[in-house]
């Protein structure tokens, strides 16, 4: 297994659990949310509307939430720096657990 500062994480599922002691603080879980949650509307909207200016708001509205949570309530480095691809999965996979009831709200 990869640690915060030693070797790679090979799959997802050796990474999902190290992503989720990275947001162990209730607010910055929250804010993740916020961020995917308002991710998901500007699609719909861009969607219905085809105003794909829009678009360009997603990384805002994902990561801003997302990095406000680490920075100020985790106070940690977010772990999309090291892992992008992993974590990006990880905020959609624990989003999915938070719903389903698999992990705190």
């Amino acid at each position: 297994m990869a640690t915060q500062t030693g070797a790679r994480y090979t799959s997802f599922a050796e990474f999902y659990p190290y992503y989720l002691q990275e947001h162990s603080n209730p607010i910055c879980r929250r804010l993740h949310y916020v961020g995917s949650l308002l991710v998901l509307a500007i699609l719909a909207h861009v969607l219905i509307t085809q105003q794909w200016l829009w678009l360009l708001a997603m990384p805002f509205a994902g990561y801003g939430f997302a990095w406000v949570g680490h920075f100020i309530f985790e106070k940690n480095r977010p772990a999309t720096f090291q892992y992008p691809l992993y974590s990006f999965m990880g905020d959609w996979v624990m989003l999915k657990d938070a719903v389903s009831a698999r992990i705190k709200f």
